[in-house]
């Protein structure tokens, strides 16, 4: 049932807008009731929250490789699949559509959820590359962690899609470069 509903929650997000999403809405489409709703949500933020949760992956867990770039590629095509992906139009319609003070809830949920683990996953990666060998010890700093999830979010923001390509692109030309041995 949980699972009807946050599809149902996501389906109305991406096709009406996140003003137009109502509790009521959602309760009609997976089938339940309003009361059912209410008393695990008391708001559609809430609502809203969990759904994406329950669908954007974890960036845990990319096991080792044998080499950075392998990792790093497996992680972005995570997130660029993500990005493509139901969810990921939904939440490029939330944060479109809604203003700087309303954002502020959702955005602390991305910073918290997808944006920090992501973060730290990827200086996992890059620490295991520097123990086997194939990234410099000095470029595994806060500066190029943030190159991948400011990369997505400016191709998100700027083109609203990504080509089939940019994972291998944003490995390959610009995160390889920065931290590969000499």
């Amino acid at each position: 049932m949980e699972n009807a509903i946050f599809e149902a929650a996501l389906d109305q997000l991406t096709s009406g807008g996140y003003a137009r999403l109502t509790m009521e809405g959602v309760a009609a489409a997976a089938r339940t009731g309003k009361a059912a709703l209410y008393r695990r949500w008391t708001s559609k933020v809430e609502l809203v929250i969990d759904a994406l949760d329950s669908t954007l992956p974890r960036p845990y867990g990319i096991p080792d490789l044998g080499s950075a770039r392998a990792e790093l590629l497996q992680l972005i095509e995570l997130f660029t699949d993500a990005i493509c992906s139901r969810a990921g139009a939904a939440l490029h319609t939330l944060m479109a559509e809604l203003s700087q003070q309303q954002a502020e809830v959702f955005k602390d949920f991305i910073v918290q959820r997808v944006i920090g683990p992501t973060k730290d996953t990827i200086l996992d990666i890059l620490r295991r590359g520097v123990e086997r060998g194939d990234v410099r010890p000095g470029a595994v700093t806060p500066l190029v962690v943030d190159v991948v999830p400011a990369m997505l979010m400016f191709q998100v923001k700027a083109f609203e899609e990504l080509a089939p390509d940019f994972a291998v692109r944003l490995v390959d030309d610009v995160l390889i470069p920065m931290v590969r041995q000499p």
